[in-house]
C-alpha cells in the first residue's frame, strides 16, 4: 500500500506538490493522471525517497522506502528508460542491480524472459529501442519480485504486442495482490487497464476514485430516451430536476438527459403511461471526463492556429 498524507514539495517559492492526500491499495491497477506540470513526477520521486518533501508524508507499506534495504525486493519502479548505462549489456545491467539487492542470479533469466528480452540478452542497452528500454526498465522492475510497484510512463515507444503484454502483466500483478500504481497520459490504455484513479492538476488532488465513479461524475454522461411522446415527457423530467436537451432526430423523439439515471426517468415514463422506444444509459469516457475535470489545471496550454 502506498499512503500520501498532506504532501507539499516547493522548489523556492514555486509549489510542485500542495497538500496532496491519497491512498493507492493492494488488489487493483490505480492511473495516476494529470496534466503536464501537475506534480505527477515528484510525486513519484517522493514515493521512491528520490527527493524530500517540504512537508508531508509519503510511505510505502507503512514506512518511508528510504528506511528500507534492499529495496528491490519491496518496490519495483520504472521512471525513465533511458536512465540506463549504455555500455552495459541488459543481463549486465539486471545482474548488478540483483547483487546490490541480495537477488538470486537466477531472477535476471526469468524476468529477462518476461520482458521478452531472452534474445537481446548480451546486447548493449545504447543499440536498444524505446520500446526494448521500456521492456527493461519493466524487467528490472519486477526483479525483486516485490509487493508495490510504480510506473512512469510504462507504454512509450511500445509497439502493439507490447502495450497487450504490459496491459496483461499490470493485471496480473494486481490479481496476486499488489499494489501497482502507473502514470500515463494515455487515457484509452488507462481506461482498458486501471480500475482506480488519482487525478491531479497543478499539484493538487482533483480525485481519488474508481474509473467508473470518475466517468460518471461526467456532465458528459446521460441517457438517451426516444419516445413518440417525447414532447409530453421532457417536461415532466425537467419537473423531477433532469436537464433535457432535444436530440436531431427528424421526428423530435429523441431526448437527452442529464441529472436522472435510466431507472428513474424509465419509471418516470411508466407512472405517466407514456411509450419509451429506447432507454440507454450514456458513460462519459476516461478522455471526456479527465478532459472535463481538469479543464483549467493544465500549466501548458497550446494556443489556437494564426
Amino acid at each position: 500500500m502506498i499512503e500520501v498524507t498532506d504532501l507539499t514539495k516547493r522548489y523556492g517559492r514555486t509549489p510542485a506538490v500542495s497538500g496532496l492526500t491519497f491512498t493507492v491499495r493492494p488488489g487493483h491497477v490505480t492511473g495516476f493522471l494529470g496534466p503536464n506540470g501537475a506534480g505527477k513526477s515528484t510525486t513519484l520521486r517522493i514515493i521512491l525517497g528520490l527527493n524530500i518533501p517540504t512537508s508531508g508524508s509519503a510511505t510505502v507499506n507503512g514506512r518511508p522506502f528510504r528506511d528500507r534495504p534492499r529495496g528491490l525486493r519491496h518496490v519495483g519502479a520504472l521512471l525513465d528508460a533511458h536512465d540506463v548505462h549504455g555500455g552495459r549489456t541488459a543481463r549486465a545491467h539486471l545482474a548488478a542491480l540483483a547483487r546490490s539487492n541480495r537477488i538470486p542470479p537466477a531472477r535476471v533469466a526469468e524476468v529477462l524472459a518476461e520482458a521478452g528480452l531472452t534474445s537481446a540478452a548480451d546486447r548493449r542497452v545504447r543499440g536498444f529501442s524505446l520500446g526494448m528500454k521500456q521492456r527493461l526498465g519493466i524487467a528490472a522492475a519486477l526483479l525483486g519480485d516485490p509487493p508495490v510497484l510504480l510506473f512512469d510512463e510504462p507504454l512509450n515507444g511500445l509497439d502493439p504486442e507490447g502495450v497487450l503484454w504490459v496491459r496483461g502483466l499490470f493485471r496480473r500483478l494486481a490479481a496476486e495482490g499488489r499494489t501497482v500504481f502507473v502514470s500515463s497520459h494515455l487515457m484509452t490504455e488507462m481506461e482498458n487497464t486501471a480500475d482506480q484513479l488519482v487525478v491531479v492538476g497543478r499539484g493538487e488532488l482533483i480525485a481519488a476514485e474508481s474509473l467508473a465513479a470518475f466517468a460518471a461524475r461526467s456532465a458528459r454522461g446521460g441517457v438517451a430516451v426516444r419516445s413518440p411522446r417525447a414532447a409530453e415527457l421532457a417536461p415532466l423530467l425537467a419537473d423531477a430536476g433532469a436537464s433535457v436537451l432535444s436530440g436531431s432526430s427528424g421526428d423530435g423523439s429523441l431526448l437527452t438527459v442529464t441529472g436522472l439515471d435510466a431507472a428513474r426517468v424509465g419509471d418516470l415514463a411508466h407512472r405517466h403511461g407514456i411509450p419509451l422506444h429506447e432507454l440507454t444509459a450514456r458513460t462519459a469516457s476516461l478522455e471526456e471526463a479527465y478532459m472535463e475535470r481538469t479543464a483549467g489545471r493544465a500549466e501548458y496550454r497550446a494556443g489556437g492556429a494564426r
